[in-house]
Parts: structure tokens; C-alpha cells; sequence
């Protein structure tokens, strides 16, 4: 990474797309100078995305077990993401891990020995922790307080409140907001943008879903994160270039790109 990119895309699911040829999403997004990190889900397809980050020079990844796919989580999940680890220098973070009490509270325990499981390994590894938390933040919150010892924490398509942010961010915990910031009634969304530390907010597009006005509704990619930054500048009233150099510079702290 010779050059500054215009933007690190924090969180996308790029390897998903359907509607968009993949190579061609990815080419538009290298164009406009982004780099694009993409997390695994399952402990099938940890082994996919260090495959398919191999493929990109601008694409990088994370390992590790959504909360809703935590069934399946075994020791030698852990073996093997180590093994990935070691043996490829793109993957730079564990993710994507955390809590997800939307769909279906009944093994809310297991999700949280999972997600403390994950924590313990990130720092092992000494990575960062790329967080998914639905409805359930007061449990995500006090987890990483009592379990996160030095892996840097990146709370993804964050939806909680500008008051929770703030004490997120006490904690050191940074904040990842994706297209919800350009919808009109995402009034919680929109808070959180105009308001937090600039040295605490990541973007990123967690396509293929939740694309930005003007795609809403359509398949969002990796190239649209420049329409998060672009709402992002206007409720702060900046310039795209401001909200795209602060990010950057967070994310390359945060990933250590700068010495790879």
C-alpha cells in the first residue's frame, strides 16, 4: 500500500454479490481508490474468504463466526482460523463476531460463550475485533469490557444510539456506519454521524445489503461507500475528502496497513 487509498471500506461481503459481477464491482471500487475488507460468517467459509482475498491485491479479510451460525462453532474452528492466520497476511482482523438477538433469542448463551471464545482469540492473535450487534448492545458492551484485553474493537453497521456511542467510545470501541446514514427517517443513524469523534468513525457499505440512496432497494457493492461518506461530510458539514482522510487514517491505525 504505497499510496493513500481514498477510503477503507470496513465491512463487505463483496464474495456475496449476485445481482453485480464481482470482478467488475471490485474493479469499479480500485478505481475509486478503495480498499475493501471482507469478514467470513460461518465456519465453512472462513476458508472461502482467505481464498477469495488472495485473488485481490485491494481486498483483505477477516475470520470468524457470526453469531446466528454459532452452532456449528467447534475448538478446531479456532485451530483453523489460526492456521489461516499464520499463513496469510491478509487477514487482518477477526470478524465477523458478536451478538444477534433479532431473530431468535434461544441460545442467547451459546452466542455469548462463542462471542467471549472469539474475544479471547483476537487478543491471542493480537487483531482487531469486527463486531455484529443487534438488539443486543448492553450485552455486547459489557462483554468487551470484561473480556477484550488489546484487540481494538470496530462495532459494524452500528444502530444504537449517540448516548451508547459516546460510552462506546470511552471504551475505545469505534464506530462503523454504513448506507442507513443516507436513508430519510434513520434518524438515530444520522445523530451518531453529525456528532462522534472523527477519530472514532469508520465507513463501510456491508453489501450486498443496505445500499445507500440512490440504490436503496437494489444490491449495494463495495463502490458505494463513497455515498456513505458523501451523507456522512453533509451532516457534519465537511467535504468528502475530510470524512475519507480521517476514516482512512483511523482504519490504518487500527489494521496496521501502513507496516504491511
Amino acid at each position: 500500500m504505497d499510496k493513500q487509498p481514498y477510503i477503507i471500506n470496513t465491512h463487505s461481503h463483496v464474495n456475496m454479490l449476485k445481482d453485480n459481477d464481482i470482478d467488475l464491482a471490485i474493479s469499479n471500487a480500485r478505481k475509486a481508490g478503495i480498499i475493501t475488507i471482507v469478514p467470513s460468517t460461518t465456519v465453512e467459509d472462513i476458508f472461502e474468504v482467505d481464498k477469495f482475498i488472495q485473488k485481490y491485491d485491494d481486498i483483505y479479510g477477516y475470520v470468524g463466526v457470526f453469531p446466528e451460525e454459532v452452532k456449528d462453532f467447534t475448538d478446531k474452528t479456532l485451530s483453523d482460523m489460526e492456521t489461516l492466520i499464520k499463513n496469510n497476511k491478509k487477514i487482518i482482523g477477526i470478524g465477523e463476531v458478536g451478538l444477534d438477538y433479532y431473530w431468535d433469542k434461544s441460545f442467547k448463551e451459546l452466542q455469548k460463550e462463542v462471542f467471549i471464545k472469539q474475544i479471547e482469540f483476537a487478543n491471542q492473535m493480537n487483531l482487531p475485533l469486527n463486531i455484529h450487534s443487534r438488539e443486543a448492545h448492553l450485552d455486547t458492551l459489557e462483554i468487551l469490557k470484561k473480556y477484550n484485553k488489546n484487540s481494538t474493537a470496530i462495532l459494524h453497521c452500528y444502530s444504537g444510539s449517540l448516548e451508547f456511542a459516546k460510552e462506546c467510545i470511552k471504551e475505545g470501541i469505534y464506530i462503523a456506519l454504513g448506507g442507513v446514514v443516507t436513508f430519510k427517517n434513520a434518524l438515530k443513524a444520522k445523530e451518531v454521524a453529525a456528532n462522534i469523534p472523527l477519530e472514532y468513525l469508520l465507513l463501510e457499505t456491508d453489501d450486498p445489503y443496505l445500499a445507500p440512496v440512490p440504490y436503496r432497494g437494489k444490491e449495494n457493492q463495495p463502490l458505494y461507500v463513497t455515498y456513505v461518506a458523501q451523507a456522512i461530510a453533509d451532516l457534519r458539514n465537511t467535504t468528502v475528502d475530510e470524512i475519507a482522510k480521517s476514516t482512512t487514517a483511523n482504519a490504518e491505525r487500527i489494521f496496521n496497513f501502513n507496516a504491511k
